[in-house]
């Protein structure tokens, strides 16, 4: 028995047999009524907000958008070779000489300076990008570890809010959700970024 099994019949065991049939509450909204537009604008202003750079494009013009967001996150004469892409990221994004994750140790990825993926969802609300171990997002290592991390938002992937970006991921994805650069403050207040991530979040959103 693991330790959640033991958990749960401890639980069982103490509300007895004629514990009562308590249904979860759904009446929550599941869906966003305002326009596409509007809920990009929205999202851009939170990723903002939270110290995000935002690039936007057309389909076409990916691949050169991606160069331009590691250029802001890199800096200009930035080497392709320190870049590790998920293995999912379509060709015409890769920057040319970028390295794609091969499952290498996941302390090695620490030595890339950024990392290109897509996401599964992109949260309006929250400003918040969800990536879920899918090829496209990569797996959680690939996101955490370099200090500048570059993804690849679709207009279609942008939803209002919590619930129903829940409804479009897997229930048993691994999840990464990130709202902004790695930040924490002491008690002092004092913001650090990169403790827990990457430093700097810059966002290509086509549309």
């Amino acid at each position: 028995m693991s330790a959640r099994e033991e958990v749960l019949s401890r639980i069982r065991t103490a509300l007895g047999e004629n514990r009562p049939d308590v249904g979860v509450p759904r009446d929550y909204r599941t869906a966003d009524e305002r326009p596409a537009e509007q809920l990009r604008e929205v999202l851009v202003d939170r990723l903002e907000d939270y110290k995000a750079s935002v690039l936007r494009c057309g389909p076409d013009q990916v691949g050169a958008t991606v160069a331009a967001a590691l250029d802001t996150g890199l800096g200009a004469g930035w080497d392709p070779a320190s870049v590790v892409v998920a293995p999912g990221v379509p060709a015409t994004w890769r920057p040319d000489g970028a390295t794609e994750d091969d499952g290498r140790p996941a302390v090695e990825l620490a030595a890339f300076a950024a990392t290109l993926t897509g996401v599964a969802v992109a949260i309006a609300e929250t400003g918040t990008l969800v990536l879920d171990g899918t090829p496209l997002s990569g797996r959680r290592a690939v996101s955490l570890l370099p200090d500048c991390l570059v993804c690849v938002v679709e207009a279609g992937q942008v939803v209002g809010g919590v619930p129903e970006a829940l409804s479009r991921l897997g229930p048993t994805a691994p999840l990464t959700m990130v709202s902004g650069p790695s930040a924490t403050s002491d008690i002092e207040l004092q913001r650090v970024e990169g403790v827990h991530g990457p430093r700097t979040l810059v966002v290509v959103l086509v549309a």
